[in-house]
C-alpha cells in the first residue's frame, strides 16, 4: 500500500473529516499550546511554597524560571529544520509527550536541581510547540481563514494565563506546590491522543541541509547571555562590570552568528529573511510588542498596588475588565485580520495601546481629574483591545510574504523575538522604576517614575507604527521570486 492511500495520510483524514479537517487539527493544536502556556504561567503561584520548603531564596529559586525561558527561546530556533527533517507529526507528538514527562517529573521532584530540570524540560517543549501553531494555520487553512484560525488558537492561548493564578492559588493552598506540575497532566494527555488520531503520517525524510550546530550553539551564547545580564540587572545595576560583559558576550555571539551564516549553505535561520520588508519590519514590532505585553503584565498590578494603594483583589477588579476583552476580541481580531490587510489592523492596535499607556503616565502623575478606578478600567481595556488586535494581524502580515521555505525559520524567529522584547521588558521595567524612584525620593518619586516608564512604553509603540506601516509596502523583488 503505498503512503498515500494510508488510512492516516493527509489525503484519507481530509476525506474521513471533510472540512472540519483543519479546524479538528487546529483544537489538537490549541490543547498543545494552552497545556505549555499553562505551565509557564502558573509555576510563578508556587515560588513562595518553593522557596520555603527547600529553604531557598529569591535569587535562586528564579533559576526555575530563568532556566524555563532560557529553554523555551532556544528551542524555537530548530523547530523549522526538525519539521523537515521528521515531519510535523511527530515534532507535535514528542513536544506534547515533553510536556508531560516534565509535568511528571516536576511532581516527583526530590529536591530543587531536579524541580529546575524538569522546568527546563517543559520549556523545551514550549519552545518547539510555539512556532509550530503559526506555522499549521499558514499551511493548512486557505488564505481567507488563516485570521480566524489565529484569532480562534489565540483565545485558548490567552486564556490559560488569566486562569492560571487562580487555579494555581488553589492547587497550591489546598495541595501543595507538586500540584501546579499534575494539572498540566491530562492537556498533554488529551493533545497527544489527538495529534496520535489527527495529524497525517509522513516518513521521515533527508533534510536539504545537515543541522547548524555551530549556528545553533553562537545564538544560544548570544540569548542565555542576554537573559543573564537581564535577569541580574536588579543584583548588578545597569552600569556593572557584570552587565557589561553579559552584554558583550550576547553581541559578540550575535556577530558571530551573522559572519557563519553568511558563510554556509544551511544556517540555522537564513539571514534572506531580511531581504523582504514585511518581515524585518514585522520582526521589530514582535519584539516591541513582547516588551508591551509581557512588561505591562507586569508593571500594571505593581502601580495599582504600591503607587494607588490598592489591594490584590481591587488591583484583580481593576484589571479583569482588560483580560475579558483580551479573551473576546482576540477571535474577532482574527476574523478582521482576513478583512482588512494585517498591517494597518497591526498599525491600529499599537495606537491603541499605545494611547492606553500615554493615559497611564497622566494616571500616574495624577494629572487626570476623573474618578479613578473606572479610568483605569477604561483605560486597561484600551490596551487589551490593541493587543487582541496586534496578535493574528503581525504573524499574517510578516510571514505572508515569505518564500514557503523560510515560513518556518520566519515563525521560530517572530516568537523568539517577541519572548526576548518580553524579557527585556519586565526587567528594565523595573530596573528603571527602582533608580528612577531611588534618585526622585519616596514615595512620590515612585509615582513619577512609573508616569515615565509608561511613557517610555507608549513611545515605543508610537515607534512602532512605522514599521508596521512598512509592512504593507510591496515585496521585494528578489523574495517576490524565490517563492
Amino acid at each position: 500500500m503505498s503512503f498515500s492511500s494510508s488510512p492516516r495520510s493527509l489525503e484519507a483524514l481530509q476525506a474521513r473529516h471533510g472540512g472540519r479537517y483543519p479546524w479538528l487539527v487546529l483544537a489538537a493544536m490549541a490543547c498543545g499550546m494552552v497545556t505549555a502556556v499553562l505551565s509557564s504561567t502558573i509555576f510563578n503561584v508556587a515560588i513562595p511554597s518553593l522557596m520555603a520548603d527547600f529553604h531557598l531564596g529569591q535569587d535562586r529559586v528564579q533559576w526555575a524560571v530563568t532556566g524555563y525561558m532560557a529553554a523555551m527561546t532556544v528551542a524555537m530556533l530548530p523547530t523549522a529544520w526538525l519539521i523537515e527533517r521528521y515531519s510535523f507529526r511527530r515534532v507535535f507528538l514528542g513536544a506534547v509527550l515533553l510536556i508531560g514527562i516534565g509535568s511528571l517529573g516536576g511532581a516527583l521532584a526530590w529536591n530543587f536541581p531536579s524541580v529546575v530540570a524538569m522546568r527546563i524540560v517543559q520549556g523545551l517543549a514550549a519552545g518547539l510547540l510555539q512556532p509550530m501553531s503559526t506555522l499549521l494555520v499558514l499551511r493548512l487553512f486557505p488564505l481567507e481563514r488563516q485570521g480566524r484560525a489565529m484569532g480562534i488558537l489565540g483565545f485558548g492561548i490567552i486564556l490559560a494565563p488569566a486562569v492560571a493564578p487562580i487555579a494555581g492559588g488553589f492547587l497550591v493552598d489546598h495541595f501543595g506546590w507538586r500540584a501546579i506540575f499534575l494539572i498540566t497532566v491530562p492537556g498533554s494527555l488529551a493533545a497527544l491522543a489527538a495529534g496520535h488520531l489527527l495529524l497525517p503520517h509522513k516518513p521521515a525524510a533527508r533534510a536539504e541541509h545537515p543541522f547548524d550546530w555551530t549556528g545553533l550553539s553562537l545564538l544560544t551564547l548570544a540569548i542565555l547571555s542576554l537573559l543573564q545580564t537581564v535577569g541580574g540587572l536588579h543584583a548588578h545595576g545597569l552600569l556593572s562590570t557584570q552587565s557589561g560583559v553579559g552584554a558583550l558576550v550576547a553581541a559578540a555571539g550575535i556577530a558571530l552568528f551573522l559572519r557563519h551564516a553568511r558563510r554556509v549553505p544551511g544556517p540555522i535561520l537564513a539571514l534572506g529573511l531580511f531581504s523582504e520588508r514585511a518581515f524585518a519590519m514585522g520582526t521589530l514590532v514582535s519584539f516591541i510588542f513582547g516588551v508591551g505585553l509581557y512588561g505591562s503584565t507586569y508593571l500594571v498590578p505593581v502601580f495599582l498596588q504600591s503607587i494607588l494603594g490598592y489591594n490584590a483583589a481591587t488591583a484583580g477588579l481593576a484589571l479583569l475588565p482588560g483580560g475579558i476583552a483580551l479573551a473576546l476580541m482576540t477571535p474577532g481580531a482574527g476574523y478582521l485580520a482576513d478583512r482588512i490587510r494585517p498591517h494597518r489592523q497591526t498599525a491600529l492596535g499599537l495606537l491603541l495601546f499605545a494611547i492606553s499607556f500615554v493615559l497611564l503616565a497622566l494616571l500616574a502623575g495624577i494629572s487626570l481629574g476623573l474618578p479613578l478606578l473606572p479610568t483605569l478600567m477604561g483605560t486597561v481595556v484600551i490596551g487589551r483591545i490593541g493587543l487582541a488586535l496586534i496578535l493574528p494581524a503581525l504573524n499574517l502580515g510578516a510571514l505572508r510574504p515569505l518564500a514557503q521555505r523560510l515560513v518556518g525559520q520566519g515563525s521560530a524567529l517572530l516568537n523568539c523575538t517577541r519572548q526576548l522584547g518580553g524579557t527585556l521588558g519586565i526587567s528594565l521595567g523595573a530596573v528603571y522604576v527602582e533608580w528612577r524612584s531611588n534618585h526622585l525620593g519616596q514615595p512620590a518619586g515612585s509615582a513619577q517614575a512609573f508616569a515615565e516608564v509608561f511613557a517610555l512604553v507608549a513611545l515605543a509603540f508610537f515607534l512602532a507604527l512605522g514599521g508596521a506601516l512598512a509592512m504593507g509596502k510591496p515585496a521585494t523583488a528578489a523574495t517576490a521570486a524565490g517563492r
